[in-house]
This record gives structure tokens, sequence and C-alpha cells, in this order.
């Protein structure tokens, strides 16, 4: 079906809690893949179905020793666990050392996530223009970046989202759409939404801001399973239901083949 690439160019706006948000809220089939160059933190963040730790080495780092001789979409399903709730994931490496060892991976990983049965969410952590994961970032559907409402993050932003539609130009046949999402405080959540959205507007680029998600410690916690109470209540999840069905909205028009619809056990 479709991959959407999510990142952070500059500092670290939360973009695991975000990508797990929109995982647990998507309205199609969907897989959240953790390709962050850098090395991820899922299996520190999120315990496994039955409660356990996430297994480090079954995800990429098992895919990519499998890999060498090409890479099919099916392939990917066999190195995925699941989260508690349910929600599939393809544990990323823990280290930037095991991320340059798989530096061959990620156009080809690109590649066979686009073919998946299902919707793709891949983590990619912080992106810029030398990123290793930028040959992924350039197979996507969707390339949304995630920003913070700050002086700094909004001043550069729009040259940030100038500067990738350039980088992935130059490494694609077909220039991914690209967006951004704001991560925003609750009590200045629509107003710093607004305000970015006007500040890229008056600088040429007026369908980029696709809408904002809530920075709500307290709906993170929850996701994690930090402590009990109604998660679809908490603000986080409200706001990545906005999201998802927007950042769906620009996607190819797909509808549900057989095999999607058998990947989930509908």
């Amino acid at each position: 079906m479709a991959l959407i690439a999510l990142a952070a160019d500059k500092g670290s706006p939360g973009v695991t809690t975000a990508v797990t948000a929109l995982g647990a809220v998507w309205p199609r089939p969907v897989l959240v893949a953790e390709c962050d160059a850098a090395g991820g933190d899922l299996v520190y963040r999120l315990p496994a179905q039955d409660g356990s730790a996430l297994d480090p080495a079954r995800g990429l780092l098992s895919l990519g020793a499998t890999a060498r001789r090409g890479l099919q979409p099916r392939q990917i399903q066999e190195h995925t666990q699941y989260l508690v709730g349910g929600l599939e994931v393809l544990v990323g490496v823990q280290t930037s050392e095991q991320g340059s060892g798989l530096a061959w991976l990620w156009e080809p990983l690109g590649q066979a996530l686009g073919a998946m049965p299902a919707d793709v969410l891949a983590d990619c952590g912080r992106i810029g223009s030398n990123s290793e994961t930028l040959g992924l970032a350039a197979q996507a559907d969707l390339v949304v970046l995630f920003a913070r409402p700050t002086l700094e993050q909004v001043a550069h932003l729009r040259e940030r989202v100038v500067a990738l539609q350039r980088v992935l130009r130059e490494r694609s046949h077909r220039l991914p759409q690209i967006g951004v999402v704001v991560i925003a405080e609750q009590r200045e959540y629509g107003k710093s939404i607004a305000e970015v959205r006007r500040v890229m507007q008056a600088a040429g680029l007026p369908d980029v801001v696709l809408g904002g998600l809530a920075f709500d410690v307290k709906g993170a916690d929850l996701l994690r399973g930090e402590w009990g109470g109604r998660l679809d209540r908490t603000l986080l999840i409200r706001s990545a239901r906005e999201v998802a069905a927007t950042l769906v909205s620009r996607l190819p028009a797909t509808a549900l083949t057989s095999e999607a619809i058998a990947y989930t056990g509908e």
C-alpha cells in the first residue's frame, strides 16, 4: 500500500511517541517500522504483546542478515513483533554503528516497505540532507517532518522543507509529498498550529502544514502503559486521529486488497 516516512530534521520533538500514537489509531492496516539509523529506543519504551520486552535482535538486524541477496515484501513480516494492543512493529537498530553497517539496506528496504500489503509508518528519527535513511525516504509516498513551534525551528522550517525537496528529487524518480506536523503544548495547541501555518503560507508553502499533535506527557505515559486510564480520551490520541485521517487523505487512492485484509486477519 503506502509508505509514510516520519522524521525530525532538528532536535528531538518526540518522533517515536508520535509515530506509535499514529500507528495505534491508523484507519487502515498498518506496520510501524523503526528506521532510525542513529539507533532507536522502541524496545526500551514499549512492551511486547505478552507483556515481555521486545527482542532487539528480531527486526532490522535479523532482516538485514537475510536480505543480502534481495529483499521482498513478504520477508519483512518474518521479522516483525507485536506491541501490547496488537500494533505490529519492525524493531530497528540500537546503535549508530549498527545503522552504519546497514547503510546498503535503506533504499531496498524503502522499496519493499512500499510494496507491503499494509501502510507503513517508518520512524526515520532525524533527517537532513546527509542522512543515511534518505534512500528510504525517497521511496515514500509522503514524508512528514515533526516540528515544535519554537522561534528557531519555525524560522528555518521553510529552508529545511525546500532543501529536503531538492535532495529527494535527486534520489527519486518521483518527488514524495512533504508535509509538516506541529507538536504543540496543550495550552497553545490551536494557536501554535495556526501560527506555523501562517508562516509557511507567507513563505509560499501553503499546503505544507498537515495539522498538529498534542505534546501530552500523560498521554505518552499512558501509551507506554506506565499508568492506568483511558488512552482514547487523551489529547495525544484525539489529535493523532485527526492527523492520521489527514495523512491517509494525502495518500494515493488504494483499495484494500484481499492480501491486505488477510494481513490483519479481518
